[in-house]
């Protein structure tokens, strides 16, 4: 007779535990133990670990699965679901086998466990394991079906709701932290008050500084309340601030764009020209055309206004990133002048709120919402749908995006829904933000994706004080240097072409993310370890480091709210020397949008459960 002992470990979450009735097979390559309950002393509680022994009368051989199977108390009456953390078993041998679960198991369930050791499918030769595979897939399709969010976009799960979702891919949610995401919670936080429903203007920018108490502003919130109308501040954050990957050198100015030489002299050095400063490398440029011919919202009635601005930048001697020249519609006119420094102060400086305003739409919907939670979502589903939990794949990614979809959908419903924060409080509303994310979806590319590859592309090399490139590229290699050992590990690059579950893996992320696959340059195959490696190390940096880039700092940046408006109540000028500080004030969106946004960027980035998933 063959002792076999047993570990079983219960997750540490509140309600892990059960009183339901566990049973154990143990399944070899030539037999089985039978079933056997697990009747402890103490009872399978949250976070135990219980030790039981099975006695097998004849050898069952190597050890390939362990199922679990869970049966309800009093006549089937009470169902107390279970999450079991792992199980190890050691053979009679003295051989100790991990088997990983890390899932809820609900009554009248049976759940197979195979061994932690990942394993690619053509190395798999025992048939059990070989359906364990297939079984495991067959399992996973059914749970995580595609739903279209809008045509033209990115797909995304089929659940309205996180309750909709398996509970493997859930958070397990106190109803402290479920309170958290709320808007008032985050009213309550920053204790904001009343003021929330208040539909006036502001009478002038001091109101805003008292608006938030000093114990909530950041360093960074505290800087850029002092510093947000300076041009270098300005020009500091198209390198370092919420949305860095969006400017681009200029090797030749748009045709839309006339700018001329006498335009800027004042600006650049003394004896030099636009056109050499151009031919330097030293001018840089911003272009919002995504934003063109979109109808602004209505807010409480009030017309909104959308800008599709184009702006010039000038990396100075010092080293000092500065606008130039801005123009605030992409038809050149009479009525759409550029706008200069050597302008009236306050025509300049709404020229840049309008500025700040497309930046807060490409920044939240392109960059933020589309590049890294959508994008996020796809490789996640296809994760789960086409790599079973053996791949070596499976468990390199699936920390990175484990509760991508629940936070998405949760997501979804507070900020994108037709009754959502951007309905509500910004300027782009429903309609128009679903054209913007399809404009947005189409200009999609592997290579932008991919940050050693866009910094290239937009020409960035060089520019000094860009410490997001630098910072980027340092933690791209890092990542990079990880994945290729781990996936070498488990491949040749014959390994990775009959990889038939890799396969399905980029083919699903393919079809599911992209109108014109033959546009995008993302690869429809992978041949070599390299490609793989290139890829994988894409998809962490987008749900982590590049994620973090735009999500963490909304708070610091946008909390002072004339550096990232999400709504402007006047139309762009169309002339200068019309504005005043009351234009200004009857521009910026009113109290009650400032108010909310300000909630919303707090909840994005400073909550502890919320800030480090969305």
């Amino acid at each position: 007779m063959s002792k076999y002992n047993i570990q079983v470990f219960t997750g540490d979450y509140l309600g892990s535990g059960t009183s339901n009735r566990i049973y154990i097979n143990l399944i070899g390559k030539i037999g089985s133990s039978g079933r056997h309950e697990i009747k402890t002393l103490t009872g399978l509680w949250a976070g135990s670990e219980q030790l039981i022994s099975v006695h097998c009368k004849s050898d069952i051989g190597d050890l390939l699965l362990v199922e679990l199977e869970a049966k309800p108390v009093a006549l089937g009456l009470i169902d107390d679901d279970w999450f079991c953390s792992k199980i190890i078993v050691t053979t009679p041998e003295g051989v100790s086998k991990l088997f990983p679960c890390y899932c809820w198991m609900s009554s009248n369930k049976r759940l197979s466990l195979r061994e932690a050791v990942a394993k690619l499918g053509t190395k798999d030769t025992a048939p059990e394991l070989l359906a364990h595979r297939q079984d495991n897939l067959k399992r996973r399709r059914q749970d995580f079906r595609w739903g279209i969010y809008a045509e033209g976009l990115p797909h995304i799960v089929n659940a309205k709701s996180p309750t909709e979702l398996p509970p493997v891919v859930r958070f397990s949610f106190t109803k402290e932290k479920e309170f958290l995401f709320t808007l008032g919670a985050a009213f309550k936080e920053l204790k904001l008050g009343t003021e929330f429903n208040n539909k006036d203007r502001w009478n002038n920018i001091g109101d805003l500084s008292s608006l938030l108490s000093e114990k909530k502003k950041t360093t960074t919130t505290k800087y850029v309340e002092k510093n947000w109308m300076r041009d270098d501040f300005f020009g500091y954050q198209f390198l370092n601030g919420l949305n860095p990957t969006m400017i681009k050198r200029c090797s030749e100015l748009p045709e839309n764009f006339p700018v001329t030489n006498d335009m800027v002299k004042r600006s650049l050095p003394e004896k030099s020209t636009l056109e050499m400063e151009i031919e330097k490398g030293n001018i840089f440029l911003c272009d919002y055309k995504r934003l063109k011919g979109l109808q602004g919202n209505e807010i409480d009635e009030r017309k909104q206004y959308l800008s599709a601005p184009l702006c010039l930048l000038f990396s100075t001697p010092e080293n000092k990133l500065t606008p130039i020249a801005i123009q605030l519609d992409q038809k050149p006119g009479a009525r759409n002048p550029i706008f200069l420094p050597s302008d009236n102060e306050k025509d300049w400086l709404l020229a840049k709120i309008f500025v700040r305003g497309a930046e807060f739409n490409e920044h939240e919907l392109n960059f933020h919402l589309l590049r890294t939670h959508l994008l996020g979502e796809v490789f996640t589903m296809a994760v789960l749908r086409n790599l079973p939990s053996c791949h070596p794949l499976f468990k390199l990614l699936v920390p990175h995006v484990r509760y991508n979809l629940q936070i998405n959908i949760m997501a979804r419903n507070l900020l994108v829904s037709p009754d959502g924060v951007f309905s509500q409080y910004t300027a782009i509303g429903n309609k128009p933000m679903t054209e913007f994310l399809k404009r947005a979806a189409s200009s999609l590319t592997y290579s932008s994706l991919c940050l050693p590859d866009n910094i290239r592309e937009r020409g960035v090399e060089k520019i000094p004080n860009y410490y997001y490139r630098d910072d980027g590229l340092d933690l791209w290699n890092i990542i990079y240097s990880f994945v290729h050992g781990v996936l070498s590990f488990y491949y040749n690059d014959e390994d990775v072409q009959k990889d038939k579950e890799l396969q399905a893996f980029i083919d699903e992320i393919v079809e599911n993310c992209f109108q014109e696959k033959s546009k995008t340059g993302f690869p429809q195959s992978f041949v070599t370890v390299e490609e793989l490696s290139k890829f994988v190390t894409m998809v962490i940096f987008t749900v982590s480091a590049q994620h973090a880039a735009v999500n963490n700092g909304q708070f610091d940046f946008g909390a002072w709210m004339p550096n990232f408006p999400s709504s402007l109540q006047c139309p762009p000028p169309i002339r200068k020397g019309d504005t005043t500080d009351d234009t200004i004030l009857k521009t910026l969106p009113d109290v009650s949008t400032t108010l909310n946004i300000m909630a919303v960027v707090y909840l994005l980035s400073a909550s502890p459960l919320i800030g480090s998933v969305i």
